[in-house]
């Protein structure tokens, strides 16, 4: 009789350990391969995560790792392979591995991070996402960093002519194809190894947002600075999760995840951006670095120059079964929308 009892304690037991195993917290692993305090960690996926443990009731927290488990272009796959579990990624990093997501790359989309990221994710949910670029991970969302403007260490830049020959450090993706039809010589290497690269005279500039001067404690080393009004360039960013760790959530939490994620999440990220680059213009203004406002002139020639790269991106999208027409002219359409607010 007692082994009766015992046998039936231990079944019930057993019947509860799945129930209580999905109401386990989740925690999850983040890499990051910037310093804990660039924008991208500080003010944007911690932020996310703070948001997250509280929708949550703390069922789903976040740890972030002391430092990145692999170099910044095999960010995605670690992520895949449960390396860790949450990062943002560069699409530009992997040459060739992204197509679609070029399309909040190019020259003169918008005058913010805000406007150009919330019009990304719109675009990337009803069409970009289709492409499935982003296979293995599931996307929290998408967004762009400000637009992307010119830094160098040799001499003023008022035109192309100033351009040639230059060595310019580059992130990749389709600011790789602008600085080339520009007549650069471009550099692709990671966000961090900027300062390095600049100090030791490897690169002679670099193509990046207004941001990245104050993040990466360049404003000692430049000499010449041009603003260009709706920006060279943009890069695109996402931030992913692994899949299996993503199912593990349950339900109600993923639902509520969901409402933080995509274009709350782009919004998030836009204007922490915005806010950095324009403490960012304040220090290249308060260290008396020469600044030159691109003339109509100069964005004629630049646009002259980076015109031919839409058909070309049109084309590799069309070999991959994507439409780039329609994608680049949702985005200007949700731009031109997002811009009048």
């Amino acid at each position: 009789m007692k082994s009766g009892r015992l046998a039936l304690a231990m079944l019930g037991g057993a019947m509860l350990w799945p129930a209580a195993g999905a109401n386990a917290n989740t925690v999850l692993n983040v890499n990051a391969w910037v310093p804990p305090a660039h924008l991208l960690v500080a003010d944007i996926t911690m932020p996310f995560c703070k948001d997250m443990e509280s929708a949550t009731q703390g069922r789903v927290k976040c740890n972030l790792l002391p430092k990145a488990v692999v170099a910044p272009p095999q960010t995605l796959d670690a992520v895949k392979d449960g390396l860790a579990d949450l990062s943002f990624i560069v699409h530009g990093y992997t040459p060739g591995r992204f197509v679609a997501t070029d399309v909040a790359e190019f020259p003169f989309l918008a005058d913010t991070s805000e406007v150009n990221s919330v019009a990304y994710q719109r675009v990337h949910t009803k069409l970009l996402a289709k492409q499935d670029e982003h296979k293995g991970v599931r996307v929290m969302g998408v967004f762009t960093h400000g637009p992307g403007q010119i830094y160098n260490t040799k001499h003023a830049v008022n035109s192309l002519k100033d351009l040639e020959g230059l060595k310019i450090r580059v992130g990749g993706g389709l600011v790789n194809d602008v600085a080339k039809a520009l007549g650069t010589v471009p550099m692709l290497k990671p966000a961090p190894e900027a300062y390095e690269l600049l100090s030791q005279g490897v690169a002679d500039g670099l193509f990046f947002p207004k941001e990245s001067v104050l993040s990466f404690k360049l404003v000692p080393l430049l000499k010449h600075v041009t603003y260009v009004p709706g920006g060279l360039y943009n890069v695109t960013f996402a931030l992913i999760m692994n899949e299996a760790k993503w199912k593990s959530i349950s339900p109600a939490d993923q639902a509520a995840i969901e409402k933080l994620s995509g274009e709350a999440l782009a919004l998030r990220a836009g204007k922490a951006w915005d806010a950095i680059d324009t403490r960012a213009v304040q220090a290249v203004q308060d260290a008396k670095i020469p600044i030159v406002m691109a003339s109509p002139q100069f964005i004629a020639e630049i646009k002259s120059k980076t015109a031919p790269l839409e058909q070309a991106w049109y084309d590799k999208v069309k070999a991959k079964g994507g439409d780039g027409q329609a994608m680049l002219s949702a985005l200007r359409s949700e731009i031109a929308t997002l811009s009048k607010k």
